[in-house]
């Protein structure tokens, strides 16, 4: 009886001749599946920890698209096994079988070119580690090469899907080229952008660039194909397409690191009415100081022989050649700069007068510290401007700043005072009333 078992279920199964294909379709499925799982429960944990293990020993960090590029290719081989095994599935129409097959490739042609997309990936994050790599990105090129592996791709697969050769869908390619070219104009545009600023050395990663125009300023993060990512100072990104990098205009500060000199650039504005000659006692008081001691020994000579060429003129005290308190601090900010260790020696220093208006005369310092650091910079240029600031009384000069609210309190409590008035808010009422009337 147990002996008839299988002859009556060959017999039943020769009833239902679609049972062998449903039968041998979940079969082929569940090798796919099993393909699948070994190739990433197996090869790909397997090989992983393996190049794990090697980059802990050398101290190196696990790259992220070498996962990816592993992980892409363990897809292939489940698609082989559709590939292949969809033949042998029984009483299955050769239509079906074509498209399985055709559906199955094109997944192998796109899982071959997202695998290769992520090797190249790894190649860029692999030579970005290099010395030269911010000077010369090669990101750029690296998506133009994708993006030709993506078109060939989508090529391949409709060639495969339709079952024709890729060659006549090349020759028909020709006439969709102005179109083709209409919407790959950017990425064009961008290459072309990218080719400059790698050979002309233009921008670098890390770089401080500054574009007003596009709210960006701040370091230069990453130099893609089509945008460039630039980080700037107020936290916030800015992405700007890379073509704008060759038709605007903006500033890159590599100079100023390169050069090892940040510029000061900064005015103190002086009360013009403070401006005089020095008197004997105060000249004598100035040259104790060591920055001067030179300066105005040098200059006493210079004045005593143009005016001892003055003969009986030089006994009106117009004629004769004269210190000024002006003149005199300005010889001392010029060796106060020099004698400063955190200032540029061998680039430019200048303390001048600018044009004066009704801010009061300005005399401008113009240097170059030696640290190009933000901090330490506005550190230094606080400190120098501290000590002129205190330093101005010792040679009778004023600071001019705009009148405030306790200026004229102050005032209003002297005029007070010299009335003998104690209500200053009854003084304040009656002020605008102080002066001519007219009629």
């Amino acid at each position: 009886m147990i002996e008839d078992l299988p002859e009556a279920g060959l017999s039943w199964l020769q009833q239902y001749p679609w049972l062998n294909t449903v039968g041998a379709l979940l079969l082929l499925l569940a090798a796919a599946w099993v393909a699948n799982f070994i190739a990433k429960q197996v090869l790909v944990r397997g090989v992983m920890s393996l190049l794990q293990k090697r980059d802990t020993t050398r101290g190196l960090r696990s790259s992220p698209t070498r996962t990816r590029f592993i992980s892409r290719l363990a897809n292939v081989l489940p698609a082989l096994v559709i590939t292949y095994g969809i033949r042998f599935v029984p009483d299955l129409p050769p239509a079906v079988v074509t498209v399985i097959m055709n559906v199955a490739n094109a997944f192998i042609i796109l899982t071959f070119a997202i695998a290769l997309a992520a090797l190249l990936d790894m190649m860029n994050e692999i030579y970005a580690r290099r010395p030269e790599a911010a000077s010369k990105p090669i990101k750029g090129y690296i998506q133009v090469v994708q993006i030709v592996v993506y078109a060939l791709a989508v090529l391949l697969m409709i060639a495969t899907l339709l079952d024709r050769s890729p060659v006549i869908l090349l020759s028909g390619l020709g006439a969709l080229a102005a179109v083709l070219m209409l919407v790959f104009q950017d990425t064009i545009l961008s290459l072309v952008a990218s080719v400059q600023i790698s050979s002309n050395d233009i921008i670098r990663v890390g770089d401080w660039v500054e574009m007003p125009q596009l709210n960006a300023d701040g370091d230069v993060a990453d130099i893609a194909l089509h945008t460039v990512t630039i980080n700037n100072w107020d936290r916030t990104i800015t992405y700007v397409p890379t073509k704008h990098f060759m038709t605007e205009s903006f500033k890159n500060w590599r100079g100023m690191f390169d050069g090892g000199g940040r510029r000061i650039k900064r005015s103190l504005y002086l009360d013009q009415n403070s401006v005089r000659f020095l008197s004997a006692e105060e000249r004598e008081r100035l040259g104790q100081l060591y920055l001067l001691d030179e300066y105005l020994r040098d200059k006493d000579k210079e004045l005593q022989e143009w005016n001892s060429e003055l003969n009986e003129y030089g006994e009106v005290p117009a004629n004769r050649r004269r210190i000024t308190n002006l003149g005199t601090f300005r010889a001392y900010v010029t060796q106060y700069l020099r004698a400063n260790s955190k200032i540029h020696g061998e680039m430019i220093q200048m303390v001048r007068h600018l044009a004066p208006g009704p801010d009061g005369l300005p005399l401008e310092l113009y240097c170059f510290t030696n640290d190009t650091a933000w901090v330490a910079y506005e550190g230094i240029q606080a400190d120098i401007f501290d000590h002129l600031l205190a330093i101005l009384p010792e040679f009778g000069l004023r600071v001019f700043q705009q009148p405030s609210g306790s200026d004229m309190r102050s005032w209003g409590r002297g005029f007070a005072n010299a009335n003998g008035d104690t209500n200053i808010s009854s003084l304040v009422v009656a002020t605008p009333d102080v002066g001519p009337k007219q009629d």
